[in-house]
């Protein structure tokens, strides 16, 4: 795949870039080990004055950067606008938390005192996505060089203005020469990456056929990695719940990003009592999105973000029309330039339906009828995957039990899921392993060291 910018709104190719040959790689490996040896050894007070002058420039220069965003992968404007300043959200949080979260643990021994140290790993690698291609460079970024780590960015081939604007910016802020690099390679180039003694450990966002080839390289290298993979993440809604709103959320988690969001809700498991209710206002929701171009203030849903994309989309959903699943709403591609598809609704989904067992990336909502609670709770987690789940009820006695008997990283109860710095973001099952954001997040990529004083 070319390393190119093509607007998903228009299909033009605005920009392309030339990968970097062996000798740039090697050049950036080599400034990288030479940054960490140096870059470990500054203060906590140090990394947050950079961190926080980071998120001065991303908040002064929050447009400029939208609009890169939402010409490469296509997402409004307005939530491209919205990712940027939630970058700077997550610098100014680790330039508040990340000292008490490596500070130094005392631990009682009987013999002596005990303490456990978390000290930076070095380079780390990060493989990152285009659906949030500033968010998840940074929920990467601000704690692996808050920790002390500096950071090598192979980003997705289809956002390299993204991913050199972040490194453009990181070195204005005042983060040394080699502290943030992006490497513009294909992914083949990317086990070879890891296999180098001078990466220390990899985190990848992205597909399960691309966690499994980077899992199995760290696995060859015996290195650390962090795996944040799809989801199909089931939202339910129980009678008890505040069912006009869980219609309107219902709709708005389902189309979030256009549709192409990790945590995006996708598999709808509505109770017997109410499905008629909640599921005849969603689709009446989905038909009223107004779907057109990105930068235009009153667009609600862009154009998914490449033609293979929508393609795959139009694929699911012919595969489940043609076994019998009913569409509610949309069902096909817009007749326009560029990669829109519309919002769609699917019900009588059953399994062996493509959009049953697979992650469904684009604007398109499958529902599901449950008999009761616990029918619910089964369809739920009737998937490979298990990143996040969002439940809908008014009874605390209901929700307690579907909270802990559902199979996720991840459960929010009366709002849709999202990523914040405060909470622990990944999955179980398919859906990955390890955490990124909060506590959890910035330890990933530092070495736990155990020390006894006698």
């Amino acid at each position: 795949m070319p390393i190119a910018t093509v607007n998903p709104a228009t299909g033009r190719t605005e920009r392309t870039f030339e990968p970097h040959d062996d000798a740039e790689v090697e050049a950036r490996l080599a400034r990288a080990a030479a940054a960490a040896a140096d870059y470990r050894l500054t203060s906590f007070e140090e990394r947050a004055r950079l961190a926080v002058t980071a998120a001065d420039l991303l908040e002064g220069e929050l447009p400029v950067l939208a609009r890169i965003l939402t010409t490469e992968m296509g997402k409004t404007f307005a939530a491209a606008k919205g990712e940027v300043a939630k970058c700077a959200t997550a610098f100014r949080y680790y330039a508040e938390h990340a000292q008490a979260m490596l500070a130094e643990e005392a631990v009682a021994l009987d013999n002596g005192t005990g303490a456990v140290r978390y000290e930076p790993m070095g380079p780390v690698l990060a493989v990152m996505p285009w659906n949030f291609p500033l968010w998840q460079v940074v929920r990467f970024a601000a704690p692996a060089l808050m920790a002390g780590n500096v950071g090598l960015l192979k980003h997705a081939s289809n956002v390299p203005q993204t991913a050199l604007a972040l490194e453009d910016l990181l070195l204005r802020a005042g983060f040394p020469p080699g502290a943030f690099q992006v490497l513009l390679v294909p992914s083949a180039a990317v086990a070879g990456i890891v296999a180098d003694d001078r990466v220390r450990a990899v985190t990848l966002t992205g597909s399960e056929a691309a966690g499994r080839s980077v899992a199995e390289a760290a696995g060859r290298a015996l290195k650390k990695s962090v795996l944040e993979l799809g989801g199909s993440d089931p939202f339910i809604v129980l009678p008890s719940a505040d069912l006009a709103r869980a219609a309107a959320v219902a709709v708005e988690a389902r189309v979030q990003n256009n549709g192409q969001s990790c945590i995006a809700a996708k598999r709808f498991v509505v109770h017997r009592d109410c499905y008629d209710e909640v599921v005849g206002a969603m689709v009446k929701a989905m038909e009223a999105l107004a779907v057109g171009d990105p930068m235009d203030p009153a667009t609600e849903v862009g154009p998914l973000a490449t033609a293979a994309g929508r393609d795959e989309v139009a694929a699911q959903v012919e595969d489940a029309r043609s076994q019998g699943a009913e569409v509610l709403c949309g069902g096909s591609p817009l007749t326009r330039d560029g990669w829109y598809y519309r919002p769609t609704v699917l019900a009588g989904v059953r399994p062996g339906m493509r959009v049953h067992e697979e992650e469904v990336f684009g604007p398109v909502a499958t529902v599901y009828r449950a008999e009761d609670t616990a029918d619910a709770i089964r369809i739920a987690n009737d998937t490979g995957f298990g990143l996040g789940a969002s439940v809908w009820t008014g009874d605390p006695g209901e929700e307690a039990a579907v909270v802990g008997a559902l199979r996720a990283g991840m459960v929010f109860v009366n709002a849709m899921v999202a990523s914040m710095p405060a909470l622990p973001f990944g999955g179980v099952k398919r859906s990955g392993y390890g955490r990124e954001l909060a506590v959890h997040g910035i330890r990933e990529f530092c070495d736990v060291k155990a020390v006894r004083r006698v």
